[in-house]
Order: structure tokens, then C-alpha cells, then sequence
């Protein structure tokens, strides 16, 4: 009798639902998309078509060479951002993973640190020139 009760839930039915829903919300968007570029105003006018600039006067030439310094800083930015984001698994799971877990983490932030050390050295974070 116990036999009938159990249900086999790894069959590609049990993903319909998913499948459903990924379906209306990519034709909904399109939908959507298609409806307001059908009925949204079409007009062309020198004000509309000209770069917007902030309600500032644009003027002068747009390549012009910039400090790496701003590029350096939003790279560096991203990659400790990231690397952040590698301590929420352990934050949530840290019981479970016990010593070997905390060991884990501790290697990741030595090379955390590592990282961030070699940057201070090299001077990448001082903005004089």
C-alpha cells in the first residue's frame, strides 16, 4: 500500500510550472515592448535626437584622455565586491561546516588580504599624481 503514496518528482512534469512561468513573464515583456513602441509618440525633433548632457552645454570632443586612476578604482571596486560576496554561503551554513569550514574561510581572507596588501603597495588607491 505504501508503494502507491510515493510520487516521482524528478520527471520533466514537475518542472512545467517553472517552464510556465518563464514563458508568460518573456511574453508579457515582449508584449509589452511591443505595444509601447507601436503606441508611444514618434517624434523626431533636433531636441530629442541631440546627446543629453546633464542640461549642460555640450562642447568639445568626447575622446578625450582620461586618468586610469577612475578605471583602476572601479575595477578594484568590483573584484572586492565580489569576492564579499563569497562570505554569504558560509555566513548562512557556518554550523554546519564546522572547523573545516572556518579553516576554509580563513584561507580566502588570507588571500583577501594578500590581495588588498599587494594593492596598498603598489600604490593603486593614492589618487595624486
Amino acid at each position: 500500500m505504501n508503494y502507491l503514496l510515493q510520487v516521482n518528482t524528478n520527471t520533466a512534469t514537475s518542472y512545467l510550472p517553472v517552464v510556465i512561468q518563464i514563458i508568460f513573464a518573456a511574453g508579457l515583456v515582449g508584449f509589452l515592448m511591443l505595444i509601447t513602441h507601436l503606441l508611444g509618440p514618434k517624434r523626431r525633433t533636433a531636441d530629442k535626437l541631440e546627446n543629453f548632457a546633464s542640461g549642460i552645454e555640450s562642447h568639445g570632443d568626447a575622446r578625450q584622455p582620461m586618468a586610469i586612476k577612475y578605471f583602476l578604482v572601479a575595477i578594484l571596486f568590483v573584484v572586492f565586491d565580489v569576492e564579499v560576496i563569497f562570505f554569504y554561503p558560509y555566513a548562512v551554513n557556518f554550523k554546519n561546516l564546522g572547523w573545516s569550514g572556518f579553516w576554509a574561510v580563513m584561507i580566502f581572507v588570507a588571500f583577501f588580504l594578500c590581495g588588498f596588501i599587494y594593492i596598498i603597495k603598489k600604490g593603486a588607491l593614492k589618487w595624486e599624481d
